[in-house]
């Protein structure tokens, strides 16, 4: 009696409930794993294969596919990734023979370099984010406003910490004395970043006005907001950091939470902090995702080079 091989739905649905429980993938990457999956489940369909028969020349015809319909070398290779850790899995669990991945190129990509604001851009952002907050002529929502806004970015570039993160924060983060934050990141993994005393009293003055406009909030969460998840979201942090980088000169589109995230570390690296302590404080699993900035390491190198080389300033 032979067994009837599992649908492509089914093996899409294990592969998830593997990333999801093994790899304490997050809910926005298995959410992009199901969507690249299922593009490549209905290129496999149209042509008569399935993710159980699927040989490399499918696959390589489903990028080439992607491709041509215009999508962005980073795209492709996002599919690319997926479609090889699905069929890795598929392998290493006994669902196929085979693994038809292991001879595909990935497609030819440059690295783009983060956004970086400049330390005078941070300082004007958070000068700007402040304006108002110890005024009692202005309307206290608007003072409340000034003031979380204060304390999310002091904390955010004191921290570098995930925009996810950030937002979820527990009150506990804002405790007197506390010198660390202890925070759960990707793959349910905890780590520790320390706290400037900056971003330390940006929370106690945001906690204080909080009080003081709505009394003794009953929420476990640094940042409440009315919203399902209790705390305030991703998108909102997002689109009122843009209207403080609008009033601040900073053009919005070089603006967002993750660039934030970038300037923490590349002000860091720049001013002497070295790869694998910026690499633990991002919370980053493999050092080769924080070498992005080695761009910064580059420039510094130079600069010591020639600053401090008997013969660095000598014509070459």
């Amino acid at each position: 009696m032979t067994t009837k091989p599992a649908s492509d739905e089914r093996l899409v649905a294990a592969f998830l409930d593997m990333a999801s429980a093994e790899r304490g993938a997050a809910q926005n990457t298995l959410d992009a794993y199901r969507r690249d999956l299922t593009d490549y489940r209905d290129y496999l369909a149209a042509r008569g294969a399935s993710i159980a028969t699927a040989r490399a020349e499918h696959a390589r015809g489903h990028l080439a596919a992607l491709a041509g319909l215009g999508f962005k070398a980073t795209t492709t290779a996002r599919h690319l990734s997926a479609i090889r850790q699905l069929h890795k899995f598929l392998y290493a669990e006994g669902h196929r023979t085979d693994d038809p991945t292991t001879t595909l190129d990935g497609p030819k990509r440059g690295r783009s370099l983060p956004k970086v604001l400049s330390v005078d851009e941070v300082d004007r952002l958070l000068a700007t984010a402040r304006e108002g907050v110890d005024d009692p002529g202005r309307p206290m929502a608007e003072r409340l406003r000034a003031a979380r806004m204060t304390a999310l970015l002091e904390t955010l570039y004191a921290t570098g910490l995930r925009v996810s993160e950030l937002v979820s924060l527990k009150r506990s983060a804002a405790r007197p004395g506390v010198a660390f934050l202890s925070v759960v990141g990707k793959g349910s993994k905890e780590r520790l970043v320390p706290l400037t005393s900056a971003a330390k009293a940006a929370m106690q003055a945001y906690l204080a006005l909080l009080k003081e406009a709505r009394g003794d909030v009953d929420s476990p969460w640094l940042f409440p907001s009315p919203g399902e998840s209790g705390f305030l979201s991703r998108q909102h942090f997002a689109r009122e950091l843009k209207s403080v980088a609008a009033a601040a000169g900073i053009a919005s589109a070089r603006i967002s939470p993750h660039v934030l995230r970038h300037a923490f570390a590349s002000h860091l690296l720049q001013n002497g902090a070295d790869l694998r302590s910026v690499q633990l404080m991002l919370g980053h699993a493999d050092i080769a995702t924080t070498q992005i900035y080695t761009h910064v390491l580059d420039e510094r190198m130079k600069a010591m080079v020639r600053d401090l080389h008997p013969l660095g300033d000598e014509e070459g």
